[in-house]
């Protein structure tokens, strides 16, 4: 840390130790804790949701220039913000921001619900989310339960690493703050992502290690993770250029990339499309639960034509591809190649 050391009470209670922590150590830089709104808040919680800090912070920004308020985001199309996703992953949590959205506007007169029973049922929030978007926006006492909260607690209390989620529910409930929930949530966020860490921890910088049972105590991380095989899927796509446009579909039938655009597949193009000077490209890119390899076939033709497919598709200039939601390695190539 940064700052010079600061060493809490030991007899404060866990909450109080936790909000004077954050007073000095927290991360304050955090671009969506600056002019804290319940819009910027809701857009940073669901870019968090299975993401680093340090990956989602550049998303963030982006996504906030591009669309500054609630009331920006009104007309905004699935295809646009999909197109400020590209690359984060996780699509569906843009579609679930785009569905939120005309939501709010259609039944909420345009401004963000304030309570507990409507915001959990916005698309892609679930508890935890709900809880921290009302403590961090509305600074409404609302219990969270995400990986960082779960991992000090049961630290924390010495509990079983299968201890249900329902009773670390009630523990964290009970060690919530009633009179600052907006620094606290914030404050034990980060003391799971700086200090109680799943390795390397730093129970000496801990502002609770005086009632922790695990303090000072050889870590084991949590849920031993072997690391899965993951399954294989294997694309044939064929880019196909005239002049300076491409023919990209966007893709509606399958778990991955739903909603972005990509070549069509090569079985969808005429074979007399594809000639001797046809290029191939192999490219293989990891997501969290699978392994891809793209077969990515380049040829120009001489005229346009339409896929035999029913997905729609579009010859894009080239000049306009950033405004089209692509996955990231097939940006990558058109951008490099």
């Amino acid at each position: 840390m940064s700052k010079p050391s600061l060493k809490i009470k030991t007899n404060s209670n866990f909450s109080d130790s936790i909000v004077e922590w954050y007073k000095i150590y927290g991360r304050h830089d955090l671009p969506w804790r600056n002019s804290v709104t319940p819009y910027k808040v809701w857009i940073s919680e669901i870019m968090l949701q299975q993401t680093q800090v340090k990956t989602a912070i550049p998303y963030f920004k982006k996504f906030v220039r591009k669309f500054p308020t609630l009331r920006s985001l009104k007309n905004a199309s699935e295809d646009e913000i999909l197109s400020l996703w590209s690359g984060l992953g996780f699509y569906k949590r843009a579609r679930n921001i785009f569905a939120a959205k005309e939501i709010i506007f259609d039944q909420f007169n345009g401004k963000f619900p304030t309570t507990f029973e409507k915001i959990i049922k916005l698309p892609g929030i679930g508890r935890s989310t709900a809880g921290a978007i009302l403590s961090i926006a509305f600074n409404n006492g609302t219990p969270i339960l995400d990986g960082n909260v779960k991992r000090i607690i049961v630290r924390h209390f010495d509990l079983p690493e299968d201890t249900r989620d329902k009773e670390l529910w009630n523990y964290s409930e009970i060690m919530l703050s009633k009179n600052d929930p907006f620094i606290y949530t914030q404050g034990i966020m980060d003391v799971g992502a700086m200090i109680c860490r799943p390795i390397d921890v730093s129970c000496n910088d801990c502002p609770v290690s005086s009632t922790c049972l695990q303090a000072f105590k050889p870590k084991i991380k949590l849920r031993n993770n072997v690391k899965a095989v993951k399954p294989v899927i294997e694309m044939n796509l064929l880019l196909c250029r005239h002049d300076n446009e491409l023919l990209l579909k966007k893709v509606d039938d399958q778990e991955i990339w739903r909603g972005l655009w990509i070549p069509p597949e090569k079985s969808v193009i005429s074979k007399k499309i594809i000639t001797n000077k046809t290029k191939l490209t192999k490219i293989e890119h990891h997501l969290t639960h699978r392994f891809l390899k793209i077969n990515l076939y380049e040829t120009h033709v001489k005229s346009k034509f339409k896929p035999r497919s029913n997905e729609e598709s579009k010859w894009i200039h080239i000049k306009k591809i950033k405004k089209f939601a692509i996955p990231a390695p097939i940006r990558a190539y058109l951008e490099n190649g």
